[in-house]
């Protein structure tokens, strides 16, 4: 065994433990798991630790080491487990070096038979002010669709959220660094790119001159014309400038799919939340990209049972999933997070958070379900990731058979089973 790392929370972290995976195996580590931990909820975390312990029942001889978002913001939790060898701070797990550390401290450790006096390797994430594009050789060649980080950290500072002081405040890829990232992924045979960060729409606020990500999106389109499809990860609406307005409308490499960082649809739970968008501007977000680009389809993240949420709070919320349009809905149970000022709040009782949650897929599954039948009769264009599965340019997943993957086809839709799409045939 060399190094196997398990990944929790985000898209983000998964494309960082392609990098981290990558640097730990040039650095010579051997017989090591990595775990890249969430801290979106206290869940998230509780199933890293006990991960973390199941892992190392299966499998002693192992040397474990936890990064990610809970390691930066709980080191000495984790670095109080007997299981744990070490803890990687979240920019630090980045860093070649780091790698190499870390494999010189595990083999002192284990040369000399005993427990690590120090296994905290975490720095000061809010110190970090520069972004350095990670080493891309081979990274992500066994998948179709290719991530590219060209932002991280957050300067907002939402009443529920914890994410911050795991990734230190908002810093961006200088816009040449981002295209040759995208052009080297593209020359490895990826037809789809997803930009990716954390709170993607701030991009650029960090970089000389302030570009924005339209800035950068009509950049990568124009200078790297044989990529196929770019795709965009979660936005934040209230930050969407006008040129990414513009290469929405107007290029149809910009996939017709976008993930909305939404939260709730009550004006009072927002500016509870700190958020800087009202629900009337949500909803005219969505119909202003719909007369843009009629065919688009919205994902969106709602917190169900928020502190102080009343009932009549939450259905304004429910209502956002027809009012909007939303096809995706990510739903987050309001997790209490310490340090936060939403866990100060007085709270939402367990059960009721967890039935407002229910009801909230239940709606997102109907409204996926609506698009579904939609979609029925139509030729789709579609990125196969596997022999049995692809996505159509608004992310639909689609049941096929015997397709090569990474291949972009051009199928017709021949039904849905309530989840995915069924192609059978090529259209002509």
């Amino acid at each position: 065994m060399s190094v196997e790392v398990v990944t929790f929370g985000c898209r983000l972290n998964a494309y960082e433990s392609e990098v981290m995976r990558s640097e730990a195996d040039r650095a010579g580590l051997n017989d090591t798991i990595v775990i890249n931990s969430c801290a979106v909820t206290g869940e998230a975390v509780a199933q890293a630790r006990q991960s973390i312990r199941r892992l190392k029942r299966e499998r002693p001889w192992a040397r474990i080491v936890v990064t990610g978002c809970a390691a930066q913001t709980q080191s000495q939790m984790f670095a109080d487990m007997a299981e744990v060898d070490r803890v990687v701070g979240n920019d630090d797990k980045m860093l070649g070096e780091t790698w190499t550390r870390a494999r010189a401290a595990l083999e002192a450790v284990r040369s000399s038979g005993e427990t690590a006096r120090d296994k905290i390797a975490v720095s000061d994430i809010m110190s970090v002010r520069r972004m350095t594009p990670p080493r891309l050789d081979g990274l992500q060649k066994r998948l179709p669709r290719a991530f590219v980080q060209v932002q991280n950290g957050c300067d907002h500072r939402c009443t529920f959220c914890i994410i911050p002081f795991g990734r230190g405040n908002s810093r961006s890829v200088p816009i040449a660094d981002a295209i040759a990232q995208v052009r080297s992924q593209v020359e490895r045979g990826h037809p789809e790119i997803v930009l990716t960060g954390v709170d993607l729409t701030s991009y650029g606020a960090d970089l000389p001159d302030a570009p924005k990500l339209g800035q950068l999106v009509k950049k990568i389109l124009r200078e790297v014309p044989e990529l196929a499809r770019l795709r965009i990860s979660s936005v934040d609406s209230i930050e969407v400038d006008r040129d990414l307005l513009d290469v929405i409308a107007g290029d149809e490499r910009l996939m017709p799919h976008l993930h909305l960082s939404l939260q709730s649809g009550d004006d009072l739970i927002l500016k509870r939340m700190k958020r800087r968008h009202s629900r009337q501007q949500a909803i005219d977000f969505c119909a202003q990209l719909r007369r843009l680009r009629p065919d688009i389809a919205f994902g969106a993240d709602i917190i169900a049972g928020f502190p102080t949420e009343t009932e009549d709070m939450f259905n304004r919320s429910l209502d956002l999933v027809e009012e909007c349009g939303l096809t995706f809905l990510h739903v987050f149970p309001y997790s209490q997070r310490p340090g936060t000022p939403a866990a100060r709040m007085p709270q939402v009782e367990s059960g009721l958070i967890r039935q407002r949650a229910g009801r909230l897929r239940a709606a997102g599954d109907a409204a996926l379900r609506r698009r579904l039948e939609s979609e029925v009769g139509k030729s789709r264009g579609i990125l196969i990731e596997s022999a049995t599965q692809g996505r159509t340019e608004h992310f639909l997943p689609v049941a096929i058979r015997g397709e090569m993957p990474g291949a972009v086809q051009r199928l017709a839709i021949s039904g849905h089973d309530g989840a995915r799409l069924v192609a059978r045939f090529r259209s002509s």
